[in-house]
């Protein structure tokens, strides 16, 4: 297992000026143009144009903020305006947004079209066992809001956004202490590749 803490995490600002992105993880560790799959918080303050991924599919889902409308070219519009909600569209399609209500902050699942790659996200409430999956493959548990504590790290609570990340080379079956206690939300992550 891997802890990883939000308050580590450098933004890095968007070339549009409109928001910034903390990276959480990339596959492989230290990809950055050429990732198999990237997990990040996006913080969109401005609306505007999405960066364009060529052959890549987007999971994002809204854990702060009112809400947004995209403009997915050829597709359509898409009102993303339920916060927890996975939402998935190609992340090569010209995409404009329009903010609701002021800033959100988004999860961002990005992974590789094709059979190698691919990236399940799931929002579920209350205690959550968490462990290495059974084949293959890297999954993340990422607290949503405060009170998360992993009983094997009790004397130091999660920070929303902190992130528990297990591989298929961690050893051993889930150990129960890996049980992360809490009332909020989480986002688990399962993410294929090779």
């Amino acid at each position: 297992m891997k802890f990883s803490r939000a308050a580590d995490r450098t933004p890095v600002p968007w070339k549009n000026g409109g928001g910034v992105t903390r990276e959480i993880a990339a596959w492989p560790p230290g990809a950055t143009g050429d990732f198999g799959w990237r997990v990040s918080l996006a913080e969109v303050a401005a609306d505007g144009p999405f960066s364009a991924f060529p052959g890549v599919e987007r999971v994002l889902t809204m854990v702060e903020g009112e809400g947004m409308d995209l403009a997915l070219e050829g597709i359509g519009p898409r009102r993303v305006d339920a916060r927890f909600v996975p939402v998935r569209f190609p992340g090569d399609v010209p995409t404009g947004c329009r903010l609701l209500g002021g800033p959100v902050v988004n999860l961002n699942v990005m992974h590789r079209r094709g059979p190698a790659y691919g990236a399940e996200v799931e929002v579920v409430q209350g205690d959550v066992t968490i462990g290495p999956p059974l084949s293959g493959g890297t999954v993340i548990a990422l607290p949503l809001g405060p009170g998360a504590v992993l009983p094997r790290r009790a004397s130091t609570p999660l920070e929303p956004y902190d992130a528990l990340l297990f591989t298929h080379s961690d050893p051993g079956p889930c150990d129960p202490r890996d049980r992360l206690r809490t009332t909020g939300r989480t986002a688990v992550i399962t993410l294929r590749h090779p």
